[in-house]
């Protein structure tokens, strides 16, 4: 397709991340279980809160389902893709894939970053405002404050994915990354990208800040409180529930400031940082909300004995 004196792109080709050619299939296997171990874990603690009536009644853990969902869908936008990298031949992604891709990544990264903000808020309510706790986080406000995560990613998604294809594409169509992002797609735009890399570094700035705040000030809050309580099997159990949490938050948010919020864009461990929050948190939060989790760890034996007794009978 041709707009004035240039022909516009109708596909990008992923150059995938720097590796030796001697490890393309250690590399194609190892994402390849990367990929399965995170569908079935997370979908192991979506069918626990869904199946334990201790659990998929209270809104921490209605929480950890969004969760597992928005981890699901994040890693099968990204990793498969990111595994065609590693097979013989060039495999471009059209236009439209690249759009979508963008899109989803952004929305359902947003919206994880939202409900991040929404889980810290629910402990700290829990841990600082006990007796307070049924009333001001009720099943139905959960759900709420879920939908409300949803619709802001939703739109947050669209603007950069709007932004970023607005400008024409031609020349080069090979994508220095592995999956089409921001940074690495505006690279090859035959247009002025100083608006939309003020635009990204704004926008993305003032959602992982804002939302990193508020769970840090949640935090500061809960921790205060957990000093305070004077049995130290009270303040075990407080900081098991928060703990997971803090892990995620962490491996999840310090990525996305390096991707993101750097001046210099082209940074060689870009790609290395962006494996994280699509690759390697989404396996890691069902391992970590398990290990660290003493009520999903007791969900998952109660799960797990009921069905030996059902085929015991």
């Amino acid at each position: 397709m041709e707009r004035g004196n240039y022909t516009l792109l109708t596909e990008f080709i992923l150059t995938g991340i720097p590796y030796p050619l001697k490890l393309r299939t250690f590399l194609f296997v190892f994402f390849l279980l990367i990929y399965i171990l995170t569908q079935l874990g997370n979908l192991l603690i979506l069918l626990t809160v869904w199946a334990d009536p201790q659990l998929h009644a209270r809104p921490m853990y209605i929480f950890l389902g969004i969760l597992s969902i928005i981890d699901m869908g994040i890693s099968s936008i990204i990793v498969p893709r990111l595994m065609m990298t590693f097979t013989l031949g060039i495999k471009p992604i059209p236009f439209g894939g690249c759009v979508a891709q963008l899109y989803f990544y952004h929305f359902l990264g947003s919206t994880q970053c939202f409900l991040y903000t929404l889980m810290a808020y629910d402990r700290y309510l829990a841990i600082c405002r006990p007796l307070h706790y049924p009333v001001l986080m009720t099943t139905k406000l959960s759900f709420l404050l879920v939908a409300g995560a949803w619709v802001a990613g939703s739109f947050h998604g669209a603007l950069q994915a709007i932004l970023t294809f607005r400008l024409p594409y031609c020349g080069s169509n090979q994508v220095d990354y592995f999956f089409c992002d921001i940074p690495a797609v505006l690279r090859l735009a035959c247009a002025d990208t100083t608006i939309n890399e003020l635009v990204t570094f704004v926008d993305i700035g003032v959602v992982v800040a804002s939302c990193f705040s508020l769970i840090l000030l949640s935090y500061v809050q809960i921790i205060q409180a957990i000093l305070r309580i004077r049995t130290a099997d009270g303040r075990r159990r407080a900081f098991s529930t928060c703990g997971a949490h803090i892990t995620v938050v962490t491996v999840y948010y310090v990525p996305c400031a390096f991707i993101y919020l750097q001046p210099e864009t082209n940074s060689p461990l870009g790609g290395a940082a962006a494996l994280f929050p699509t690759a390697i948190t989404p396996f890691l939060n069902p391992l970590i909300y398990t290990l660290r989790n003493q009520e999903v760890k007791l969900a998952l034996k109660r799960m797990i004995q009921g069905s030996r007794n059902k085929s015991k009978v």
